[in-house]
């Protein structure tokens, strides 16, 4: 006859708390995110935005996940998840939803990148515009990192 030992339920790895953070992988990529996504919104507001309706959409998404990712980083870092794992449901959820929109930011701010080459100021929009571009596809790159590393823990 076979002991019976303790119970082998499956344990998930702990949420990070703390500086724990900024070494845990998917968590690392969160501060990037907010720093990349910065860059977004900084380059946008220092063109001359000839195509409001696009980067309206530019700013709207870098402006908005940035100031999410940014509350989510200080609820990690003050261990308000209690080491729940709806909050890995969450996180994913966010991160998946925000490499979508951030997927369609890039490419409309791609788009702004090639009508302003023509325009008026054109060397230095042009300049500013392809620098967002390349940190909107940089972004939207770090949040699909992100959402599919929680899968992989």
């Amino acid at each position: 006859m076979a002991s019976v030992g303790p119970s082998t339920a499956s344990t998930q790895p702990a949420l990070p708390s703390g500086p724990a953070v900024f070494k845990t992988i998917p968590y690392a990529f969160i501060l990037p995110e907010i720093l990349c996504g910065t860059w977004v919104w900084i380059l946008v507001a220092a063109t001359s935005v000839s195509l409001p309706l696009l980067q309206g959409w530019v700013m709207y998404v870098s402006l908005t996940s940035c100031l999410i990712s940014l509350l989510l980083l200080l609820s990690y870092l003050l261990g308000l998840h209690r080491n729940s794992e709806n909050w890995k449901v969450l996180d994913s959820l966010y991160h998946g939803a925000t490499a979508i929109l951030y997927m369609s930011a890039a490419v409309l701010q791609a788009n702004a990148t090639i009508t302003s080459e023509l325009g008026a100021n054109s060397p230095l929009y042009y300049q500013l515009n392809t620098a967002a571009s390349f940190f909107a596809f940089l972004t939207a790159f770090l949040y699909i990192l992100h959402a599919f590393s929680i899968y992989y823990q």
